[in-house]
This record gives structure tokens, C-alpha cells and sequence, in this order.
């Protein structure tokens, strides 16, 4: 007891008591809320093409806050889903072409948000259908034709087949080349392709290769109203004449076309934190994405193919959190976690507290009342001329552990009480003592 006081007043104790409770506490916090990664992965496509380019403007804003974002080059959609869901592959983001992906086949992927359109561009050669006086306006002109439907990996091949499918024609139909965009752009250039299908952004690099080569044209989807219906993933999207390039007349007329949305896509354990910032810095990125969607149209949760995470779906309808808003990522990220920790402390150790006061007193009680008992013994036995003696040194024990007692103020009262009870027991000893004339030795107070 005497030790423990003397640590309760050394300011050394205090501090080191201080230092290992606060070590306890981010313990905790580092177990029950993990801070968000300072390294990620994310997949992207090819190095020609808007997931690209977006990834790298994405690592170049998140190297801002301190976090390192690797863009790794894939052949598209379809290996970016193989990435995401493979552990060992360490790829924790990816763009996701919309319509695409089975989700029943993906059940840990969640959706952080739509990011832009990127609409299946049809490129042909108007020499290539003369018998239609130039233009190509339904697939089912494709017939007999040379056309690029895309790579294998790639959401341009999967949403050609499905358009195509849609459309009544089999491979059977047309000769089916499945070239990545780049070889695709260059037998174009050679005349050995009548057609090029390719999804991609308006902003895309690779998009403004095709300006360059002479001849060709962008077909508009007159069947899109009908397509948007049949593969409700596919926006119809109107491409006002020059939007692409006013310098080279693209298109060369008002065109509509079909559009599914890139999808910025996670693991459904990602951290909400990450959420936050991987949001927060792609609104300054999609501001410059504005060629066919609205201004604040992007990042968008409609039209998703998998569900929309629980976080992303509060910042798009609400914005960033108060602690987002007004701290620097780090810091509001810290915050909110030790928040996460204390509140919950306090909503389970504020009610224990109310009950500190009772159980010390009711400690003190119970102390108390085993002195009381002891007294008592003493009481009865006082007038017991046998026990003189031993009812003494009872009673000297009991005013030496009495005195030793250290209570609060509020709790004076009780001690003081039982003092006055000792004291009162001593004078009957006392007094029986005179009657039956016990030797002095034994009536001395102690």
C-alpha cells in the first residue's frame, strides 16, 4: 500500500503510466481500425488509352497526400478483373468498362463510382460501302466486311460481340480480326481493315490517332435508342459535328453513339479513408473529361454494375466528411479513427463511472462493518471479568487499524463515526475496569 502511494506521487510513475496507457490506446486502434495503405495498385489498360492516362493524373494527385500509386499497363477490361480478384497479384484498384464483368462471378468487388463515358466508336471506310452511298448507320451492313472487334482481355470485344450479337450477326458473317488498338490502327492506315471498333474515351490519346488518317468516318448508331433499351449498361450519347477535332471536321456531322461508363472498382474490405481520397481527387481530374458528359456529372453511382461501396455512396450524395473538409487527409484520417476508438470507450466506461462513487463507498461500508463486528465482540464480552485483558488489547488493535483508515472527505463522516463508537466502547471498558478494580496497566489509552 505504501509503495503504491509513493507512485502515485512520483511525476515519473505518472508519466510512464500516461505514456503506456496512450501505447494501449493506438494499439488499439492500429488492430480494430488499420490506417489506410501508403501504397496501391491499380490497373488500368493500355498505355495509349484514357484508363491509362487517368491512372497516371490519379498517382500524380494521391503523390500530394503522400501515397504512392502504381499504374500497372493491362490488356483491358477483361485482365483488370483477373488482377482484382486474384490475391497474389496485389492489384487493389482497376477500371472496369460497364457491361462487362459477370458480378455474380465477383462477389468481393465493389464499385467506388462511375468516372466517364467511353463510347464504342465505329470507324470506317465510306469506300467500303458504296452500295449504301457511303454511310454506315446499322451493324448489319458489317456483312462480308473486314472488321477489328478488338483484343482478347479487352471490353471493346466483349461489347462488340454483344452488339454484334444484338445486331443478328455471327462471326461467320464478316471476317472478325482481334487486334489491340494500336496493330487495329495500323492496318487502317494500310487498307487492310474495312472497319475499326473501338471503346474508348473522347479524351483518350490514342483516339486522335485515327483524326490522322484520311478517308474514314464515325458511324452514328441509328438503332441506339434500341440498344440503350435491349443493354441497359450502354448510355445513348449524342457527339455534336467537330466535338472530337474541330480542326479535322470530326465527326464530320452530328453522330450518336453508345456509351457504357469506366468504373473505378475495389475489394469490398478497402479502407473508407482510401474512399475518401481516391473521390476527393478525381473531381479535379474529371474536370477536364468534359467532352460528352455534364459538367458534375462524374464521379457518378448510377448505372453501376456492382454495388456501390457503403462510403462512396455517403460522399457522392453528401461530399467529403466535416474532418475532410477542414484537415489535411492525414490528419482528419487519424482523427476519425481515434474518434472511432474513444467514442465507443466512452459510451461503455462514462456509465461504469457513475457507479465508481457506490462501489467505493460500498467498499468502505464493508470495511467498516467488520471493524463494526469486531466491536461489537468487544461490547458483549465487556463486562466478562475473564476476558478483561484480551478485551483491551482487542480494543487497542481496533483504534491502531482505525487510525490507519484514509478516507475522502465526502467519506469522513463514517470514520469519524466509528471512532466516536471505539471511544465509547473503551470508556464502558474502562468502566467495568474501575468497578472490579483491574490493575492500571491495562486502562491506558493506546
Amino acid at each position: 500500500m505504501n509503495m503504491i502511494r509513493r507512485y502515485r506521487r512520483n511525476p515519473i510513475a505518472i508519466g510512464v503510466a500516461i505514456l503506456v496507457l496512450i501505447g494501449l490506446l493506438f494499439s488499439a486502434l492500429w488492430i480494430m481500425i488499420p490506417p489506410p495503405p501508403k501504397k496501391i495498385e491499380i490497373a488500368t489498360g493500355f498505355p495509349t488509352g484514357l484508363y491509362y492516362h487517368f491512372g497516371e493524373r490519379l498517382k500524380q494527385e494521391l503523390a500530394k497526400e503522400s501515397v504512392e500509386l502504381k499504374v500497372r499497363s493491362t490488356g483491358g477490361t477483361l485482365d483488370n478483373l483477373k488482377l482484382l480478384s486474384d490475391p497474389k497479384s496485389k492489384v487493389d484498384f482497376a477500371l472496369i468498362q460497364g457491361g462487362v464483368a459477370d458480378v455474380a462471378h465477383y462477389p468481393h468487388l465493389v464499385s467506388i463510382a462511375g468516372m466517364f463515358y467511353e463510347p464504342m466508336w465505329v470507324w470506317y471506310r465510306p469506300s467500303s460501302f458504296a452500295q449504301e452511298k457511303g454511310e454506315l448507320s446499322v451493324l448489319s451492313q458489317l456483312k462480308g466486311k473486314r472488321v477489328s472487334i478488338g483484343n482478347i482481355g479487352s471490353g471493346t470485344l466483349v461489347l462488340s460481340n454483344a452488339l454484334l450479337h444484338e445486331g443478328g450477326l455471327e462471326k461467320s458473317d464478316f471476317h472478325a480480326e482481334m487486334l489491340n488498338p494500336e496493330k487495329a490502327l495500323e492496318q487502317f492506315k494500310r487498307g487492310e481493315l474495312d472497319v475499326v471498333m473501338l471503346v474508348s474515351a473522347a479524351e483518350a490519346p490514342l483516339l486522335q490517332e485515327f483524326y490522322k488518317v484520311p478517308g474514314i468516318r464515325l458511324m452514328s448508331f441509328d438503332q441506339a435508342e434500341a440498344y440503350s433499351r435491349r443493354l441497359p449498361y450502354l448510355a445513348r450519347v449524342n457527339v455534336p459535328r467537330g466535338l472530337l477535332s474541330i480542326e479535322h471536321d470530326l465527326p464530320s456531322r452530328d453522330i450518336t453513339v453508345l456509351a457504357p461508363t469506366a468504373t473505378l472498382v475495389g475489394h469490398d474490405d478497402m479502407s473508407p479513408a482510401l474512399v475518401t481520397l481516391l473521390l476527393s481527387n478525381t473531381y479535379d481530374i474529371l474536370k477536364t473529361y468534359s467532352h460528352l458528359q455534364k459538367a458534375h456529372q462524374f464521379p457518378s453511382g448510377e448505372n453501376l454494375d456492382f454495388p456501390l461501396q457503403a462510403d462512396a455512396e455517403i460522399y457522392l450524395n453528401d461530399g467529403p466528411s466535416f474532418l475532410h473538409r477542414h484537415l489535411p487527409f492525414w490528419t482528419a484520417v487519424w482523427v476519425g479513427r481515434f474518434v472511432k476508438i474513444v467514442i465507443p470507450l466512452l459510451v461503455i466506461l462514462i456509465p461504469v463511472f457513475t457507479y465508481v462513487p457506490a462501489i467505493k463507498n460500498f467498499a468502505l461500508r464493508l470495511k467498516l462493518s467488520r471493524v463494526y463486528e469486531e466491536l461489537k465482540a468487544v461490547e458483549k464480552n465487556a463486562s466478562n471479568l475473564n476476558m478483561e485483558i484480551e478485551n483491551y488489547q482487542k480494543i487497542a488493535d481496533i483504534e491502531r487499524r482505525v487510525d490507519n483508515i484514509k478516507v475522502s472527505a465526502l467519506d469522513a463522516k463514517e470514520l469519524y463515526d466509528l471512532k466516536g463508537h471505539v471511544a465509547n466502547v473503551r470508556v464502558r471498558l474502562n468502566l467495568y475496569s474501575a468497578a472490579n478494580q483491574t490493575p492500571a496497566m491495562f486502562k491506558n489509552d493506546e
